[in-house]
């Protein structure tokens, strides 16, 4: 049972000024998290977004926040009223990156884009495919290039070292430059570039989403008070010097649209605790929506497999255009029989056979924008034919053969790269699994039975959210492995995979709210007793590419989600036929 602990009431029909930003006289600054926690901003190995308001009194140079490694000038740091090369004080912003050698360094900027003691939004967004760095200030585009290089300073010289600072506010971390102003709502969100052309400025005040790493300088109580929204490691802020909570603000408001409307009577208790009223819940607004991808831009990805020698690499579709596959990208490795699932912003890919071994390599990309993927971290142990399915925060594989044929499930948080954990397990031991979401809910179904290879049509759940083993769900119409799953926020389809004598071109669906068994949904266009497919999907639509049918095969077709009939011809992967490819897309079900 929770406590739900009110130290504060704001009137929903008038919400109130946020009073959170903090003052620093020149002396202070916070440092935040460990050596290593930001190496994603000095790496500029993925895309990231940071945000926030400042106030400044003077044209002298005013450093907001960085990191950086032990080398001198290595790192990353963003300073305001400061000319675009660094060298004069003028009433601009700049943004540097070091490569550890004095005199070597890359800069970006604009000179006359601020006004003294005036609140600013400032926005600076990197795209890692490019190396391009966009800062917008008010909403408005300042600067967006691949900057400026002094030295031999290259695009392809930024710093791979780890760092061996923190993170920090108000202070250069190299020199003896602090700031003389006010911060409020300092937000750094990695992998996601959240602005990608002028935009008008937030009149709220900031929120935790997804990808969010840290959220500062926005507590009216708290100079430290930090927030990652839950995802990765929980940092701490630790003060320099002696800044303070100021009154002064960018004149933000509560967004008091977004969160649980409870229907019916609110009381306390005689203790003073909150009683929920019965009844019915409505959640009316929240950052899946706020963020979500629309059916028009989705895309889907798909890549390796066997050809058949395994390859890495990549193509991508929008789904809602038919048509042939583009190329993305390549992976790290080749792998077959991998898991591919997505956030709104992020792909993940993990294991699959590489031809000599079963693999426990993570690989991560951004959906959005094409090139190479980037090693994410490991599974708990390597292994093929792995169910997949993901939330906007949570991934989640299932089963697959190692060793041995396997019933456990593995976890990663996706905005956060690292090791996966220990998930639960399933009902049982399975191979060759597929999977589909909504928001919250992972069905989990098909696959073979170890030992006398026995088809299965068991369908199994997940609460996401929640670590725990699976659930029974129902069953499908008729057993089989390499199916292909995917789905809307409440309808889960499952083309059926390999089914012997005879072949089948059945499609199934259910919804994934409701336990029960699956229904009749029509018939594959081409890919009767097609085994090792993969899928992808909007809100709208889901398509299947690849597999053996017998042989390998390039082909892409689709279904309406919300509509019963039989799939349609989509395209071609345009570089590859193959088999037991991986299929991810940043618009599916369990997005919203």
């Amino acid at each position: 049972m929770g406590i739900l602990r009110v130290d504060k009431i704001s009137g929903l029909e008038n919400p109130t000024a946020v009073t959170g930003s903090v003052e620093f006289d020149g002396n202070d600054n916070l440092s935040i998290g460990n050596a290593g926690d930001f190496n994603f901003l000095h790496q500029a190995t993925q895309d990231w977004t940071a945000e926030f308001w400042s106030k400044v009194p003077s044209n002298s140079r005013q450093f907001v926040f960085g990191t950086g490694a032990s080398s001198a000038q290595t790192g990353f740091s963003f300073e305001v009223m400061t000319a675009s090369d660094g060298q004069s004080s003028q009433q601009g912003v700049f943004a540097m990156y070091g490569r550890g050698s004095a005199g070597n360094y890359r800069y970006f900027g604009a000179n006359n884009v601020l006004t003294l003691n005036t609140w600013h939004h400032i926005a600076a967004v990197f795209k890692a495919s490019d190396k391009t760095l966009t800062i917008y200030v008010d909403g408005k585009e300042v600067d967006s290039d691949t900057g400026t290089a002094n030295g031999s300073f290259g695009t392809g010289d930024y710093s791979t070292s780890d760092s061996s600072y923190a993170f920090t506010v108000a202070k250069n971390i190299h020199g003896s430059t602090y700031l003389t102003g006010d911060i409020s709502n300092l937000r750094v969100v990695s992998g996601r570039r959240l602005y990608t052309s002028e935009f008008t400025p937030p009149v709220h005040a900031l929120e935790p989403i997804d990808g969010t790493r840290i959220l500062c300088c926005n507590n009216p109580d708290s100079v430290t008070a930090v927030s990652n929204a839950g995802v990765g490691t929980a940092h701490i802020a630790t003060v320099g010097g002696n800044p303070t909570v100021s009154t002064d603000n960018p004149g933000l408001i509560r967004d008091f649209t977004s969160g649980t409307e409870f229907r019916g009577v609110t009381t306390f208790d005689t203790q003073g605790y909150f009683v929920p009223p019965s009844g019915t819940t409505e959640q009316r607004y929240n950052d899946v929506a706020k963020n979500a991808v629309s059916a028009s831009s989705a895309r889907g990805l798909f890549g390796g497999g066997n050809t058949p020698s395994k390859v890495n690499t990549i193509e991508y579709i929008t789904i809602s255009t038919t048509g042939n596959g583009t190329n993305f990208g390549d992976l790290t490795n080749t792998p077959a029989q991998a898991g591919g699932v997505a956030s709104n912003t992020r792909g993940i890919v993990g294991g699959g056979y590489d031809g000599s071994a079963r693999t426990n390599v993570i690989n991560y990309l951004t959906v959005a924008a094409t090139g190479n993927a980037q090693d994410f971290g490991d599974l708990i142990t390597g292994r093929s034919g792995l169910g997949a399915l993901s939330s906007t925060t949570r991934a989640v594989w299932s089963g697959g053969y190692g060793t041995a044929v396997v019933n456990t499930m593995d976890y990663v948080t996706i905005a956060s790269t690292g090791n996966a954990q220990d998930f639960g397990d399933l009902l049982g031991t399975n191979n060759e699994m597929t999977g589909c979401a909504s928001p919250t809910r992972g069905i989990f179904g098909s696959g073979d039975v170890p030992g006398d290879g026995t088809l299965t049509n068991t369908l199994q759940y997940i609460t996401i959210a929640t670590t725990g083993n699976t659930q029974d769900f129902g069953d499908l119409t008729i057993a089989a492995d390499y199916c292909t799953g995917f789905s809307n926020s409440t309808r889960g389809i499952f083309y059926i995979g390999y089914t012997p004598n005879p072949a089948s071109n059945i499609i199934n669906f259910i919804t994934i709210s409701s336990t029960g068994n699956a229904v009749d949904f029509g018939d594959a266009y081409e890919k009767s007793g097609a085994r090792s497919t993969t899928g992808a999907s909007s809100s709208t639509r889901g398509v299947v590419a690849g597999g053996d049918s017998p042989a390998k095969s390039n082909s892409i077709e689709y279904v309406t989600i919300a509509s019963l009939g039989n799939g349609q011809d989509f395209g071609a992967l345009a570089n590859f036929d193959t088999a037991s490819p991986f299929g991810l897309s940043n618009g599916h079900g369990g997005l919203g």
